[in-house]
């Protein structure tokens, strides 16, 4: 039997943190390890929506690629590309944005929080979800992993891909959601959700003083003899039991519970940051990943599209 194929896009918006990793790279890097096909897409096109500068977006590309090595994504075992080195994502884009109407694309969640702030929406932003569709679609795409309250971006893709069926006959595969379960919300270091948006990030290769930093501006509760906000990200480095075990024994002492957990975090950032500055030192490797795996993507993309300019006819 085949094996399933997998799609995950990933936006080159700067430097990843330790809830990037739990939420969702962690995930990444065991479904290469079973039986899926899977392809990792760094959508830049994606991107720029919010990040209009050309060197920042150069960066982040490279920066980003390394990150995914380093934390395990492996070539051999999976295709890493960029989104813009395959036309046939803004080619197809187009196709389907001719058969998607205006109040369909107005249910989208991005586009119903910007409207619901005021916030000016580009074109870009409104039809992100035809290109995410034609991402998805290009391949023949089983599953796409997912968290729950990504969904949606699945269902456009299912929708759009039902409807072009409908109108010109069976020619996408219907993707599925692949919901990873038990996938931890990390909390930041004020307790919400971690995030950039939020300013407070542990980042994922950080160094020593960096971890130590992050790790002491954490927001305890003053009223509990277990600070919540520690444990909570602590718990996800270690066993509960074998926590359990050390709250208990340092019951209201946060800044020794604070140095247990800036230990643990050195632990296991230590061998990726270690694996990231490898691969930093050869860079001609990371931009022969890049070249391989546009020319594996385009192979695959192009070939769809032969078929979608055929059905729709404007291929003779």
């Amino acid at each position: 039997m085949s094996k399933k194929t997998s799609l995950s896009g990933i936006q080159p918006s700067g430097r990843p943190h330790v809830g990037n990793y739990f939420g969702a790279m962690k995930q990444w890097v065991e479904l290469q390890n079973q039986d899926y096909d899977c392809h990792y897409m760094i959508v830049d096109y994606h991107a720029l929506n919010t990040i209009q500068n050309g060197a920042e977006m150069k960066d982040n590309i490279l920066n980003l690629t390394i990150d995914l090595m380093a934390i395990g994504l492996d070539p051999k075992k999976c295709l890493i590309f960029k989104q813009s080195d395959v036309s046939a994502h803004t080619e197809l884009a187009w196709i389907l944005e001719t058969i998607t109407t205006m109040p369909y694309l107005m249910r989208a969640h991005a586009f119903k929080d910007a409207e619901a702030k005021n916030k000016e929406i580009s074109v870009g932003k409104f039809a992100y979800p035809i290109l995410m569709a034609a991402d998805i679609l290009l391949y023949d795409i089983d599953v796409v992993p997912v968290g729950q309250d990504q969904k949606q971006h699945v269902e456009y893709a299912r929708d759009t891909a039902q409807k072009f069926n409908h109108l010109f006959g069976e020619t996408f595969k219907l993707p599925e959601s692949l919901i990873v379960k038990d996938v931890a919300i990390v909390p930041g270091t004020d307790g919400q959700k971690m995030s950039k948006s939020y300013n407070n990030t542990i980042p994922l290769f950080a160094t020593k003083e960096e971890i130590t930093k992050a790790v002491m501006s954490i927001v305890t509760d003053s009223s509990g003899e277990t600070p919540m906000n520690v444990y909570n990200i602590h718990k996800l480095l270690k066993p509960e039991a074998e926590l359990k075990v050390l709250y208990e024994a340092n019951k209201g002492k946060y800044k020794v519970l604070k140095e247990a957990l800036i230990e643990d975090l050195e632990n296991f950032i230590k061998p990726l940051r270690e694996n990231r500055e490898k691969l930093a030192q050869d860079i001609p490797f990371v931009m022969k990943v890049l070249k391989e795996g546009a020319e594996k993507a385009r192979t695959k993309a192009d070939a769809k599209l032969k078929k979608v300019k055929k059905v729709i006819g404007v291929s003779f």
